[in-house]
């Protein structure tokens, strides 16, 4: 096999490109880049290897390689194929999703700020990434009480005829019902700009200006609304770790031990501090923090909106491509620097702080759950089990079933895993065969795990254990039940083959382990119904007004940017949709406000 890849490598050119090591079911192990495919790829048939490259080149059967025209377009060709193929020896994210944004923007003299995540189609304005969701409502709370911009969709903005209660408790200047002049609104939007692009001081002083101007022409009104403002923005930086106009700023820190690594990136946004995020990346055997962020960075920037500052503790090789390919890929120009002196090094500082503080409290949770799934295995005779699925039931009254399967491991939840069934054709309320139906669903591909737990008792356990037969597979199946008083500590587990249940009470940390995997089972699926009841209640209560089809509904809810909408609807705005009477439009409004509210 050496001497086949040796002669694969004499073909290769002395060219940019991505290189893909497969095993020899064709399954991609590695992918990677060089500014040489022959030099870069050559390297990993010499002798003297670290113990991960050994173990890649002998499960390695075959080498692919694209050739690009530079180096950048390497970097974002290497990025694509990682996220899409996720080799088992590349450094992986395991969390993919895009990060939040703010967005700035959209058509008309009265843009509108929001919550964004996900591809940048509409014109505008995107502030980001936030370290989480709570970090973007957090800062567009803020925003709301001190410049008054809409944050409603554009399709509720076209369709309102009076204020709604943003307005009423000011939050909103009510743009959508002309209450507001567009000069007005625009410096507003101005104001709200400067804010979120970090110029601080050029905002404060503004407002103080206008502050004073309205003091002076008598304005006090006026007057005492700018300085709220002043008060609440002057509060809000009070609250960072430091105050300046040094634009924006990611901040990266590594810290590892015991095989597990933790990398904190410290948001800076015109020198305040937003918050942190910290990443567990899958990384396959111990290796240096500079090679970690190199792999890292490209997956965690390209395609999202990076900073025009970005600070390591480390330098990392192709720091200049990367540099280089983020400025492609953004639009804007992106430093990538390792700072000496100054507050860039306190940040970095503090990032490493939080990235080992982090490190400790990941390492106490996974030690603690290795010794609740280690006495779990005891407890249950599981020796060497690496995974158990639970499955629950959660509906209203027998009204649109749902089944949750969520995944466990020895170091918790595998959320990647997780799976919802929409269960149809049981009769209502037969949890029985509601749960034979989502296993039977379920493992008709899927392998089995190493426990099957069922949130029920005795019932569901057989018509669980009946679904595995009907595949002709078998399992360990195990129903945990809750006790006569509906205590923890009083759960009973029932077995097939077991005449009475039996319990854990010798076995606290075992117990305390499968409580814990039935109670986010049972969270997942009811979580999963409500989002199905919601939507299926709104959709067939339009289907019930006479004179509304599916076409009608479809123009409904498309007009009105949602069901939701829809039954939030005052009567002017549904008469004026197209293809709807004054006739209809009364009997939709009536649907949805029964105790006959007034209405325009």
């Amino acid at each position: 096999m050496s001497d086949r890849l040796r002669g694969l490598v004499r073909g290769l050119g002395d060219c940019p490109g991505v290189y893909r090591m497969l095993d020899e079911n064709g399954v991609v192990l590695y992918v990677g880049k060089a500014v040489s495919l022959r030099k870069r790829v050559s390297s990993y048939l010499r002798p003297a290897k670290a113990p991960r490259i050994a173990s890649l080149m002998a499960a390695v059967h075959h080498i692919e390689v694209t050739v690009t025209h530079t180096e950048t377009e390497a970097l974002l060709l290497e990025n694509n194929l990682i996220k899409t193929l996720r080799p088992r020896y590349n450094v992986l994210l395991r969390d993919d999703k895009s990060y939040p944004l703010i967005f700035l923007g959209g058509t008309g003299d009265f843009p509108r700020l929001g919550f964004h995540r996900g591809a940048r189609r509409e014109p505008g304005r995107y502030f980001g990434p936030y370290p989480s969701a709570t970090a973007v409502r957090e800062t567009l709370s803020l925003l709301q009480r001190v410049f008054p911009v809409r944050q409603c969709d554009d399709s509720v903005f076209r369709n309102r005829t009076r204020p709604c209660l943003q307005y009423q408790i000011h939050r909103c200047s009510g743009p959508c019902v002309g209450l507001v002049d567009k000069e007005s609104y625009a410096r507003d939007v101005e104001h709200t700009l400067l804010f979120l692009e970090g110029r601080n001081k050029t905002l404060l002083g503004d407002l103080k200006r206008q502050m004073a101007e309205a003091a002076e022409r008598l304005d006090y009104e006026q007057a005492a609304r700018l300085r709220d403002r002043v008060a609440l923005l002057s509060a809000a930086q009070e609250r960072q770790y430091v105050d300046n106009d040094r634009g924006d700023a990611d901040v990266l820190a590594v810290a590892a031990e015991g095989g597990t690594l933790a990398v904190t990136i410290l948001l800076i946004r015109g020198g305040r501090q937003l918050g942190s995020k910290t990443l567990f990346p899958r990384v396959p055997e111990a290796m240096p923090a500079e090679e970690v962020l190199a792999s890292l960075l490209p997956q965690y920037y390209l395609g999202q909106s990076p900073p025009t500052h970005i600070y390591l503790e480390v330098s990392i090789p192709g720091r200049e491509a990367l540099a280089e390919a983020l400025r492609t890929d953004s639009g804007h120009a992106v430093t990538i620097a390792i700072p000496s002196r100054g507050i860039p090094r306190q940040w970095v500082a503090l990032a490493r702080t939080n990235a080992a503080d982090a490190l400790r409290r990941r390492l106490a949770e996974r030690a603690s759950q290795g010794a609740r799934w280690q006495a779990m295995t005891t407890a249950l005779g599981l020796t060497g089990a690496t995974r158990v699925e639970c499955f629950d039931i959660s509906h209203t009254q027998g009204e649109l079933p749902v089944a949750s399967c969520v995944v466990f491991g020895p170091e918790g939840p595998i959320k990647s895993d997780y799976r919802r069934f929409h269960i149809e054709g049981v009769a209502a309320g037969d949890d029985y065969a509601a749960i034979g139906q989502a296993v039977l669903r379920r493992y008709a591909k899927a392998p089995l795990p190493d426990l099957v737990l069922i949130d029920g008792g005795a019932g569901q356990v057989a018509r669980a254990q009946e679904a595995l037969e009907t595949l002709g597979r078998t399992g360990r199946v195990l129903g945990v039940a809750k006790g006569p008083d509906r205590r923890f500590g009083d759960e009973e587990f029932y077995e097939p083959g077991r005449p009475n249940p039996f319990t854990l009470g010798h076995s606290p940390e075992a117990l305390l382990l499968l409580a814990s995997v039935r109670d986010e089972a049972h969270r997942f699926a009811i979580t999963g119904h409500r989002g199905r009841r919601g939507k299926a209640r709104l959709v067939s209560e339009l289907d019930a007004i006479p004179g509304v089809g599916p076409k009608r509904r479809q123009t409904l809810v498309k007009a009105m940017g949602g069901a939701r909408f829809v039954a939030q609807a005052e009567l002017s705005d549904l008469e004026r949709l197209p293809g709807i009477s004054k006739e209809l439009a009364r009997r939709i409004y009536d649907i949805f406000h029964p105790k006959g509210e007034p209405c325009p």
